[in-house]
């Protein structure tokens, strides 16, 4: 039995370790090289044009604005599903046909459950 093939595999699995190794070895000489040591005002100044931030940074957002959001990602996404069906409808059997039409009534319903919940109204 030769071992050509695992000395072949322990060289590709060097030289893949180097590959992502050295060059992380390389940015760390840079930075401990070009990089100033301590924070200064200047490092800890607000990057190029960006205006200094007040106050607390958390903003609440009323939580109709995820639930049409989710609604809308929710429709989007089954509009999607009818997109093969359409593409193969002549080719589809009985059941196949049955399935989205139950797929479609579903839909319709939360639709319709939605709009009767008045989620999709913008306040």
């Amino acid at each position: 039995m030769t071992y050509d093939a695992y000395e072949f595999l322990a060289v590709f699995l060097a030289m893949a370790v180097l590959f992502a190794l050295v060059p992380l070895w390389l940015a760390r000489l840079w930075a401990k090289k070009f990089s100033p040591a301590k924070p200064g005002a200047q490092k800890n100044a607000v990057y190029e044009c960006g205006l200094e931030s007040r106050g607390s940074a958390t903003i609440q957002f009323k939580s109709e604005y995820y639930l049409y959001g989710i609604i809308f990602l929710i429709f989007d996404v089954e509009a999607l599903f009818l997109f093969p069906f359409a593409v193969a409808f002549l080719k589809l059997p009985v059941g196949a046909f049955i399935a989205m039409l139950v797929f479609i009534l579903l839909l319709a319903e939360g639709l319709a459950w939605a709009w009767m919940k008045g989620v999709l109204t913008w306040k």
